[in-house]
């Protein structure tokens, strides 16, 4: 007799134009594979509160910046919460999925993020610079991001606002996480092209640097993208930790890794389903 096969509700939002990403077609792909093992319907994140009922689990994947649709995602939080929803990746992560105070909150706890600031009374605290990146806490995607002078800085330092100096960094890399397996790491090598990504050959100690995050996020199940840049004297820094929807550069890897990693996601997800 046949084991009973599970029901996956997969919230993409195919049509999103991402800049420098092709979210539908790496929804299609991962759909395809996991398809082998689990049924599976595709929805719009609009949709997935009205249908996630009639499913084992949703699963978010590339689903969009939530900006844009903050009050419908907050339902859907509180509806899956309410109803112990299995939601995929669990909604108890604490990086981007919450918004952006994680940054601020590793910042003051001497974590190797790029330094962060929110109120007027902690600039002093930022190092010198000429430029600085001013972007909202609940932004996402470089969405309301803005370049500014140190002038332009108590004016803007509203507690709704984050406030990091502009890092002249080498390049850009990411480390891809299923549960607390390191998958992959790519990096940009033109600090002006981000999405132009190559494979990278993590060392002992960029892994290192990438799992303090992981750890201290502490997902049971789930895909997490450590995103960091490498700044001038060598030293890796935090950029982001994306815990809600990262999206995966699956069309970068080679096909041995790509099929690892479908595996590790398939194991994830029978382990979730399970737990």
């Amino acid at each position: 007799m046949s084991a009973v096969r599970r029901r996956l509700l997969y919230v993409t939002d195919l049509a999103y134009e991402a800049r420098g990403r092709r979210y539908g077609d790496e929804d299609v792909f991962l759909t395809s594979r996991l398809r082998a093992h689990f049924d599976l319907a595709l929805c719009h994140p609009l949709e997935a509160a009205a249908l996630m009922d009639a499913f084992d689990a949703v699963v978010v994947r590339n689903s969009g910046p939530v900006l844009g649709y903050r009050e419908e995602y907050d339902a859907f939080r509180e509806r899956a919460l309410g109803a112990g929803t299995r939601v995929y990746n669990p909604l108890t992560g604490r990086a981007d999925m919450a918004g952006k105070q994680y940054l601020l909150d590793l910042s003051a706890a001497g974590f190797p993020v790029i330094p962060t600031v929110d109120r007027p009374e902690d600039l002093h605290l930022l190092p010198a610079s000429d430029r600085y990146v001013v972007k909202p806490k609940l932004g996402a995607d470089s969405i309301g991001l803005r370049i500014v002078a140190p002038d332009a800085l108590p004016a803007l330092a509203d507690g709704a606002t984050l406030i990091q100096p502009c890092v002249d960094f080498t390049h850009e890399i990411s480390f891809y996480f299923v549960d607390d397996d390191f998958q992959y790491a790519l990096y940009a090598p033109h600090p002006d092209r981000r999405w132009r990504l190559e494979p990278y050959d993590a060392t002992a100690r960029d892994l290192e640097f990438a799992r303090r995050f992981v750890d201290w996020n502490d997902l049971p199940h789930g895909i997490q993208r450590v995103d960091a840049c490498r700044a001038p004297d060598g030293e890796l820094l935090l950029v982001e930790l994306e815990d809600l929807n990262p999206y995966l550069s699956l069309d970068v890897l080679d096909d041995g890794t790509r099929d690892a990693f479908v595996t590790a996601v398939t194991r994830s997800l029978h382990g979730f389903l399970a737990g």
